[in-house]
C-alpha cells in the first residue's frame, strides 16, 4: 500500500492493466462521486481519509480531487483493513507507513545489487587487465636477460694420460 509521493514507488509511465490497455496508475482521471463508487464506499468518507492523510488524491486547479487508479487500489485497502481486519485509522496510517518504507527498502535493495553487478564486473574487468599487463611485462624481461652461468669454483683434477 501506497500513497502518492511516497519513496521507492515507480511512478513513470504507462503500465498494463487487466484488460490489456495502457494507462498510467498515478494519472488523476476520477472525481470523488466515481472514485467513490470504484471503492465501494461513500464520497464523504473519501474526503475523511483524505484530511487524514491516508489517501491524498491529485487536485484541480480550481481545488477538486481527482482520484487515480492507484489511489482507487489504496481505498478498497484501507478498507479491507479498517472493515474486515477491524483496523482502526492509527493502525492503517502506521501499516502504510511501514509498507512504504518497505517499497523504499526495496527499490534501494535494487540499487545496490545493480551497483554490485557493476562493481563486480569492473573488478573482473581490472583483474584481466592486470594480468595481461604482468605477462607483457615478464614477456618483455625475457627478452632482455642474458643468461648468466655461474663460474664454478670446485677443483677438477685432471689426469692426462701417458702414450706407451
Amino acid at each position: 500500500m501506497t500513497t502518492p509521493g511516497d519513496p521507492g514507488v515507480d511512478r513513470g509511465g504507462p503500465v498494463r492493466g487487466d484488460q490489456g490497455r495502457g494507462f498510467d496508475l498515478d494519472a488523476p482521471l476520477f472525481v470523488i462521486s466515481v472514485a467513490a463508487q470504484l471503492a465501494g464506499m461513500h464520497a464523504q468518507t473519501l474526503r475523511s481519509y483524505d484530511r487524514e492523510g491516508l489517501v491524498s488524491p491529485g487536485r484541480t486547479p480550481g481545488g477538486g480531487r481527482r482520484y487515480s487508479r492507484r489511489d482507487i487500489e489504496l481505498l478498497r485497502e484501507v478498507q479491507k483493513l479498517s472493515h474486515d481486519d477491524g483496523v482502526n485509522r492509527a493502525g492503517i496510517r502506521r501499516i502504510m507507513e511501514l509498507e512504504s518504507q518497505v517499497d523504499a527498502l526495496r527499490a534501494r535493495v535494487t540499487e545496490l545489487a545493480t551497483e554490485i553487478a557493476i562493481l563486480q564486473s569492473d573488478l573482473h574487468e581490472s583483474r584481466v587487465d592486470a594480468a595481461n599487463a604482468a605477462a607483457n611485462a615478464i614477456a618483455g624481461l625475457r627478452r632482455d636477460v642474458v643468461p648468466f652461468i655461474r663460474p664454478s669454483s670446485a677443483i677438477v683434477s685432471v689426469q692426462t694420460r701417458r702414450s706407451r
